[in-house]
């Protein structure tokens, strides 16, 4: 029997990326956070997949392409020496059309868990928002809430360094 990997979800912006208060969609404007490159060093140094799970509801919106989002992935990956292992958007917006894809449904995740073969009992999902969280809790993923949300929510913390030291100490 073949074992199953571990994996680290990750949303998108306000995680890897400043939240800009508005869509992030072109290259320039894509702006890495400070110590992402060496926390998903750190998890994929432990044996941890990385997996982007990213709603993208401006491309229903028509606001821009999935050819943008990607050229935002790109610069990702080049400044994390490509150590994420899939990036997955949904593309929907309910004013337009439904996903089971998008965010608070668990689609991207449950795609990534069939591709890699996961244990979702060894999983996390890092984001910035409850419905990352609800995500994650569809599937038995373990979540992690950073940033500046105003949440009951534990375990709730800065950013994505100390969401990887306390997922570093769980293991």
């Amino acid at each position: 029997m073949t074992p199953k990997n571990k994996a680290i979800f990750l949303d998108r912006d306000g995680v890897l990326n400043e939240e800009i208060g508005t869509y992030v969609w072109q290259p320039e404007k894509f702006s890495i956070i400070p110590g992402v490159p060496e926390s998903l060093a750190r998890l994929k140094a432990a044996g941890y997949l990385l997996i982007v799970v990213t709603n993208q509801a401006g491309i229903a919106k028509k606001l821009y392409t999935a050819t943008e989002v990607r050229a935002c992935h790109a610069k990702l990956q080049a400044a994390c020496n490509d150590v994420i292992d899939a990036l997955y958007f949904s593309d929907a917006h309910p004013s337009v059309s439904e996903s089971i894809l998008r965010k608070p449904n668990s689609g991207m995740l449950e795609k990534a868990v069939a591709r890699f073969n996961l244990d979702v009992a060894q999983c996390w999902i890092v984001g910035d928002r409850l419905r990352d969280m609800e995500a994650g809790a569809n599937i038995g993923v373990r979540g992690i809430l950073v940033g500046e949300e105003d949440t009951t929510f534990a375990p709730h913390v800065a950013d994505l360094r100390a969401a990887t030291a306390l997922i570093l100490k769980a293991v």
